[in-house]
């Protein structure tokens, strides 16, 4: 057994869904338990339902009371969401989205007091999951609140591709308002630091994508290109950050030109995330930039259409307990490097 081995902590999303498929899947690999201490936070009776109805043999969760208790051989579950609550794989319940709410509260609570280190989240469903409680639209703004920072990045990131956006989830009609110079920079630097901290990209290459169709065609299609998106450019290069652009979306990504960049940084949902999810889907990684914490999931939602019938693959959620690892490892790295830098030592 291997000391010191990190401590995963996931929470088990919309239990209509495919939250606990993926993740009885994934930790049913033994690689994964050698590698990680697992802690799920969610219910070992709804857990035991889906694990029945997916007919999977040989796996049970370690059930415990709190993360300390966590045993590092076995995936373990907190249970710490009420197993009265009942399953109705595929339908949009309220129940499903305070379990939801309940799983995500117990495990910030617990990475913040540092009794586990990274944090993975299955899907939740939006409609779900909104209340009173929680009226964001989705994890990353949640997130951003909780820890109470300025600015977060949603960034996808894959083997070859990691695209981060300026909007996210707003509707198309609200996107153009939010495409400010000032944004924009913001978010070069989040994605200019994290590339080089999270990454360990020393000399990043950013591309930035423009608003509208040919990137404008210099003011012939939408004034936005020209009089927000280049002044933001070459305000972050005179910042030392090495962003390139605008480039016309339809194209950057069909001609390969992305494999050009370290990372791209699209002005909206759908500009970034269809190509992203085109070329990785399955292997992607959403991961929150600009976090006290490393919080990463899987790259796809609550799955409805195919809950309860075993089609559902945890190559994902595997990548985003990977990423994790590699993120907090590096982020600790860099923590030591700076507080005894070479210089010091040589002297």
């Amino acid at each position: 057994m291997k000391k010191n081995k990190i401590r995963v902590g996931f929470t088990h999303g919309d239990i209509n869904g495919i939250g606990y498929e993926i993740l009885i899947k994934a930790l049913r690999n033994p690689d994964i338990n050698e590698l990680i201490t697992p802690i799920v936070y969610g219910s070992a009776k709804i857990a035991a339902y889906h694990r029945k109805n997916l007919d999977i043999q040989n796996f049970s969760f370690n059930q415990i009371i709190s993360a300390e208790r966590a045993n590092p051989k076995r995936p373990n579950l907190v249970n710490c969401v009420d197993n009265n609550i009942s399953v109705d794989m595929g339908q949009v319940t309220a129940q499903a989205g305070q379990s939801a709410l309940q799983s995500i509260q117990c495990a910030l609570k617990d990475i913040k007091d540092g009794k586990i280190d990274v944090l993975i989240t299955a899907p939740i469903h939006k409609l779900s999951i909104h209340s009173d409680e929680f009226q964001f639209k989705g994890h990353t703004d949640y997130f951003k609140d909780y820890f109470g920072v300025d600015e977060v990045l949603m960034f996808m990131v894959s083997e070859n591709l990691r695209v981060g956006l300026v909007t996210e989830h707003l509707a198309l009609n609200e996107v153009t308002p939010n495409i400010t110079k000032e944004n924009i920079i913001s978010k070069l630097k989040l994605m200019n630091k994290s590339l080089k901290d999270d990454f360990l990209i020393r000399n990043p290459k950013i591309a930035v994508l423009g608003l509208n169709p040919h990137a404008g065609d210099s003011g012939v299609i939408g004034e936005e290109d020209e009089k927000i998106i280049v002044p933001a450019v070459k305000e972050a290069n005179e910042e030392k950050i090495l962003a390139f652009g605008p480039f016309a979306a339809d194209g950057f990504f069909g001609s390969g030109n992305y494999k050009k960049f370290d990372a791209t940084l699209a002005m909206y949902h759908d500009q970034g995330l269809i190509p992203f999810k085109t070329l990785s889907f399955g292997r992607g990684v959403n991961f929150t930039s600009g976090l006290p914490i490393v919080r990463t999931s899987p790259d796809h939602g609550v799955g409805f259409d195919i809950v309860g019938r075993g089609e559902a693959s945890p190559d994902s959620l595997l990548q985003a307990i990977y990423m994790a690892i590699d993120i907090y490892r590096n982020r600790k790295m860099n923590k030591e490097l700076n507080e005894n830098p070479l210089e010091e030592k040589v002297r």
